[in-house]
């Protein structure tokens, strides 16, 4: 699913590849892509908070009814939504697990100062206790048979944000960002989806990573292959769901929904690393509709041997922490992947050196908006992206403020931010001194 490169750029040219889930090839398909257009369109910002404790609610939606149009917050709340200029008589839904849903008018936002608080949704102990399944384990498998009812059951082209970092501890070093055309086949398919890119920037400071130059192979796909109802051979095939012991936690609801909350966790009879973490399955139609979970690296050893491929001979390479995170959205009674997140956090220990290096890689996607391939397109070979592919040798920099134009994307936290606004300060002082634009 995640794929890492590793450059040891001091005397050497060796790489550690790391790699989570080797990613299947896709096929060759035909083209079929958006076009840009000119939209009139105005961009609200702010935040959602937590009505009682004003704490941000992290990666809370917000959906512009009678439309396909959505984001995300970022970690730390906020939101940045563009609204096209015939959808202003609209409302916008917001949405966090947990919490009971919120409509708000258009009319009614602020263009940069949005302070929109959700409160929480108190599930009652005799309504948990209705209709409720004995089996946690047989709940899974039924829900992972209905997609094909569940979900889109139509070719659709979306079009989604994407971003990944790379930190050594908490500063920058490495960040891209990409606006993509995904090309999703029904849920029933065993077809890939395809993946093009549209747009794409990048920023890499090779300077603050000492001895290595890290590099993230697999861009978007690393995103899109959490789709559990999609690709469920990568954490529950018929073969590894035996491996894995299912239980019940206290429901929650979502959208004024009832759902399910399912712990999973690997048999202690099975030594392999495998994930635990916990399923949101809605109760009426036994849809899942979100999962959070990680991988296991109890053996340090092992999950090293799981990710390392290959590393120069004075170094130990181990990942600390590998967690995952996918939430899927509805739309006329059907749901579909909107919004996942990877991080990766490792360290290398190198030999004859006092002080480890500690790196984190972090990558999510969020589909912004979508349409109905009728006629079932895709792109050909040479215009879709590979799952080998290194964004940050494809995009281009920072020097263009008004990049995305129209397109929605995830509101940049402050680190990210400060970085970028740095990146652009440099590249201004650089064309100021040669009299040249910088790209």
């Amino acid at each position: 699913m995640i794929s890492i490169k590793i450059s040891y750029i001091k005397r050497s040219n060796l790489r550690i590849l790391l790699s989570l889930i080797l990613i299947s090839a896709l096929n060759n398909f035909n083209a079929f892509g958006f076009q840009e257009q000119e939209i009139n369109f105005t961009e609200y910002k702010g935040e959602v908070l937590d009505e009682a404790s004003k704490k941000p609610l992290i990666f809370a939606t917000l959906a512009v009814q009678e439309s396909n149009i959505t984001t995300v917050t970022n970690t730390e709340g906020q939101f940045s939504l563009k609204i096209p200029e015939e959808k202003m008589s609209s409302t916008v839904l917001i949405s966090f697990l947990g919490y009971k849903t919120r409509l708000v008018s258009i009319s009614q936002l602020n263009k940069k100062k949005n302070k929109i608080f959700l409160t929480i949704s108190v599930t009652e102990l005799a309504e948990i206790n209705i209709s409720a399944p004995k089996n946690a384990e047989s709940l899974v498998r039924e829900t992972l048979t209905k997609k094909g009812k569940n979900y889109f059951d139509d070719p659709t082209l979306m079009t989604a944000f994407y971003r990944e970092t790379i930190k050594k501890r908490r500063k920058n070093v490495s960040l891209s960002e990409a606006v993509v055309n995904i090309y999703k086949t029904p849920y029933t398919s065993h077809r890939n989806d395809a993946v093009q890119l549209y747009k794409a920037r990048k920023s890499t400071d090779y300077t603050k990573m000492d001895t290595v130059a890290l590099k993230l192979q697999g861009g978007p796909f690393n995103a899109l292959y959490i789709d559990i109802m999609k690709y469920p051979e990568f954490i529950f095939s018929n073969e590894s769901l035996d491996d894995y012991t299912f239980s019940f936690d206290s429901s929650t609801r979502i959208n004024n929904k009832l759902i399910y909350v399912i712990n999973f966790e690997q048999k202690s009879s099975v030594q392999r690393p495998m994930y635990k973490g916990k399923l949101y399955i809605d109760q009426e139609n036994k849809i899942l509709t979100s999962a959070i979970y990680s991988l296991n690296i109890t053996n340090k050893d092992d999950a090293a041997r799981m990710f390392v491929r290959r590393k120069p001979r004075n170094a130990k390479v181990w990942p600390t922490e590998i967690a995952y995170r996918v939430d899927y959205r509805e739309k006329n009674n059907k749901w579909y992947y909107g919004y996942s997140n990877v991080l990766l956090e490792f360290k290398i220990n190198w030999d004859k050196k006092l002080f480890n290096s500690v790196y984190s890689m972090t990558c999510e996607m969020a589909v912004t908006d979508w349409e109905k391939n009728h006629i079932q397109s895709m792109p050909k070979a040479k215009e879709r992206i590979k799952t080998s592919i290194i964004l940050s040798d494809e995009a281009i920099g920072f020097s263009d403020p008004d990049f995305w134009g129209e397109y929605n994307i995830i509101e940049p936290e402050k680190s990210i931010e400060s970085a970028i606004k740095k990146i652009q300060r440099q590249l201004k002082r650089s064309k100021n001194k040669s009299g040249t634009s910088t790209p």
